[in-house]
This record gives C-alpha cells, sequence and structure tokens, in this order.
C-alpha cells in the first residue's frame, strides 16, 4: 500500500520505511518557531526545566511580529524577554524590528524552508509552511519548549484529505478563492487532525504566493497540515534564496485518502466569509449590499507582493470611499521594499489608504486597526471569529485581495469587475 507526501516525510523522518494513521512516531525537528506572543512561555517552561542550551542555535527561529513595533508595556516586555533569550542562547534566526517581518511570510522569504523538512511553531498557522513540501504544523508554547530542549518531537502520523483543483480560473480568483472554497466544503472541522494535501493542474498554474495562503488556511479547517507537493515553481522560489540541499516527496498513486474532494476552479467567482467564521462562505454574487467601514490588505495569508499588486491594480486611479479606512500592511521588509520600488506604495497612499511596516497587527485584533461596536471589516487575513480584529459586536468578512480593495473603493463589499478593472 501507498503512502501520502505527509506520511513519506514523517517516516523519512522517524527512520522508518512505512507509517500509517494514528501511529506515534518521535522525529526530529528542522525549525521550531515562536513569535512575541508565544516565546515567552516557552521561555518560561525550558528555564523551568532547568535546560541551558537549546538544541541548536541555528534551528529556533523568534520573530517579534504580533504585537511589534509595541502597542504597551506589556507588548514591550514580552518582546523583550525573547530579545534577551535570543542574545543569551546565540540564536542565529532572531529577526528584529526593522529586519523582521510577519514571521509565516518571512521565513520562506528567507529561504529557511525547504521540502521534506519538519517544521514546528507556537503558532497555527505554522502549516503555512507545506506549501513548499514540507511538513509544519502548530503546537503549544510547552511542547515547543521540550522541542528546543531535545530537538525531538513525537506526533500522531494523521490521516490524509486529498483537495484536487482543476480548470482555469476566472478574473480575480486565486489561491484565497480556492482555499475559502474548501472550508465553505468542509466547515472548521471537516479535516480535523487531518492533513489536507492540495493537488491538480490548477494548483501546479499556481504561484507559490497563492499556495503559501492555501496551507496557512489549511488550519481553518481543522488540519494538522496543509502540503503541496513541491515541483518546478517551488524549485525556482527556491533556487533565488537557499542553496541548502533537499529532498522532494510525492504521494503514492494508490495512497489512501480519508476522503477526495475534486474542486473545478472554473466554477468560481471571488469567494468571501462571513461572520463569525472562515467556513461561512458565499460567492461574492450571493452576498447582498454589505456595508464597511474598514478594509485590510496585509497579514500572515495575503500580505505577499502578489497581493499588493493584486490590490493595487484595483486602486491605481482611484479613491478610498470617504466612509471607509483602509490599511494595506506588507508582510517583510523586503515586500516592503519592492512594493515601494513598483510604486504600489505611491498608489496605496494616493488612493487614501494607510500603509504600515510589517506586523500581524490588526488581523488579531491587536493594534493598528482594531474594530469598535457595531463596525464591519473586509480583511485578507485568515480568521473572522467574533471578537477576532476588535469589539465583540464588530463583524469582519474575509476575501481577496482585489475585492478588499473593490471595497473600499465603493463602500461596500464588491467585486473588482463592478470598477471595470481587468487583473
Amino acid at each position: 500500500m501507498g503512502m501520502t507526501i505527509t506520511e513519506k516525510i514523517l517516516a523519512a523522518k522517524a527512520g522508518l520505511e512505512t507509517v500509517s494513521p494514528g501511529q506515534i512516531v518521535r522525529v526530529p525537528v528542522d525549525l521550531a518557531l515562536a513569535n512575541d506572543i508565544t516565546a515567552p512561555l516557552a521561555i518560561q517552561e525550558f528555564e523551568r526545566a532547568g535546560a541551558t542550551k537549546v538544541f541548536d542555535r541555528e534551528k529556533v527561529v523568534l520573530v517579534p511580529d504580533h504585537f511589534s513595533p509595541n502597542k504597551d508595556i506589556q507588548s514591550a516586555e514580552q518582546c523583550r524577554v525573547m530579545r534577551e533569550f535570543a542574545r543569551r542562547q546565540e540564536i542565529t534566526n532572531y529577526f528584529e524590528l526593522g529586519r523582521m517581518g510577519i514571521e509565516h511570510a518571512l521565513l520562506p522569504e528567507a529561504g529557511l524552508v525547504r521540502p521534506g523538512m519538519v517544521i514546528v511553531g507556537a503558532d497555527s498557522h505554522t502549516c503555512t509552511y507545506g506549501a513548499l513540501g514540507a511538513f509544519a504544523t502548530g503546537m503549544g508554547s510547552t511542547d515547543l519548549a521540550a522541542a528546543w530542549i531535545t530537538g525531538w518531537t513525537w506526533l500522531k502520523v494523521p490521516l490524509s484529505h486529498k483537495f484536487v483543483f482543476s480548470g482555469t480560473p476566472q478574473p480575480w480568483v486565486g489561491g484565497k478563492d480556492y482555499i475559502l472554497a474548501v472550508l465553505g466544503r468542509i466547515g472548521v472541522d471537516g479535516a480535523l487532525y487531518s492533513a489536507m494535501e492540495f493537488a491538480g493542474e490548477s494548483i501546479t498554474a499556481l504561484g507559490i504566493d497563492g499556495r503559501l495562503t492555501m496551507c496557512n488556511m489549511a488550519i481553518e479547517g481543522g488540519g494538522k497540515n496543509g502540503i503541496i507537493a513541491a515541483d518546478a515553481v517551488a524549485d525556482a522560489y527556491l533556487a533565488e534564496r537557499s542553496d541548502v540541499p533537499y529532498i522532494k516527496f510525492a504521494s503514492d498513486p494508490d495512497a489512501v485518502y480519508a476522503s477526495l474532494h475534486e474542486i473545478d476552479v472554473g466554477t468560481l467567482e471571488p469567494q468571501v466569509a462571513k461572520p463569525h467564521s472562515p467556513a461561512n462562505v458565499v460567492g461574492i454574487s450571493e452576498l447582498g449590499v454589505v456595508r464597511i467601514d474598514q478594509s485590510f490588505v496585509g497579514s500572515c495569508t495575503n500580505g505577499r507582493i502578489s497581493d499588493l499588486r493584486e490590490a493595487a491594480r484595483v486602486l491605481r486611479g482611484r479613491r478610498v470611499h470617504g466612509s471607509v479606512r483602509m490599511i494595506v500592511i506588507p508582510a517583510t521588509q523586503s515586500i516592503y521594499r519592492q512594493a515601494m520600488k513598483e510604486g504600489l506604495l505611491d498608489t496605496f497612499i494616493e488612493a487614501g489608504a494607510a500603509v504600515s511596516t510589517p506586523t500581524c497587527g490588526p488581523c488579531l485584533g491587536g493594534h493598528m486597526g482594531v474594530l469598535a461596536k457595531g463596525e464591519v471589516a473586509i480583511a485578507t487575513s485568515n480568521r473572522n471569529f467574533l471578537g477576532r480584529m476588535g469589539h465583540m459586536k464588530s463583524e469582519v468578512y474575509l476575501s481577496g485581495p482585489a475585492v478588499a480593495a473593490a471595497s473600499a473603493v465603493l463602500g461596500r463589499i464588491a467585486h473588482p469587475q463592478e470598477l471595470g478593472v481587468k487583473p
């Protein structure tokens, strides 16, 4: 019996010929990640255990991105704890303010993620890195502390669900719409503790940014990890960022899946997730009139350069509606600089949007865009749970960048075609 890509990676790492769903395996960790919210607790548990040195200072990654630049004294203290730990441990991959970015955009960009790796992080969206053929999953801070000490972790081999995408997408439809369509089908627990494997001709045609977006939101379906087999597109992306060799894995033709889903992307219009669930998804034509107070383009889901280009195409020569605040946050400093070189930041500012230094910020209701009571936002982020971006009586709708930009112009959630914009 064949194995899925997820099973193959875990078997190889565990030193086993085969593994099967439900089996407990012990595997070495290639990267162990934390941010300014989750690292302080991991550090506390690391020191409580009596540990003095991390297993490998090259394989621990620390990124102050959630409340950085520090929004208050408490967040400043959180970052101080992480910064001092990084100095004591001589952590190679500590990314300070000014050099950092949103962790799940930064690590692939920095060449730290490669196919076949096992990556764990004290952040649920660590599953993003499966877009490059790695097994990547989130875990609690205490488990992360154990990984920092030993360099190993244990896992239950997950079931795998396969999602096969075919067809040619309609204008303004991309990776965000693909994954929202999946979530609309399976719900927030449809792939609970399972691998969500994305494949098919439409995935092969999708750029790395779109693939990262899809794997990022695997956790919104309950997934243990999201994964796409590394191909020529991934090879080209990696060649620009790292010369470290890697091994690519692919699922066997006779691999066993818990379920198989086929999606014709040609039938999809831009997708929107209504409050208060990423799975409460409809096509934009089914939405009706939804007036907004804020539009947000950014986050680890859609703050990459292709996302900013898409939003800028919609905004170019137009103005943000007088009753709307628009916030644009490039996901890393490199993306910020590229957007500046291409004139995208000028486009945003001329349209009346606010542009920020890289930060998670408003995505988690942290800072730089928190919603007041009764306010409605359209966001390119990954979650819209009750109170996610601010007041418990605010509402968040999720979409891709083009819809978020068109909505900012018209003051209501809108398809870019209403503005006569071509992709």
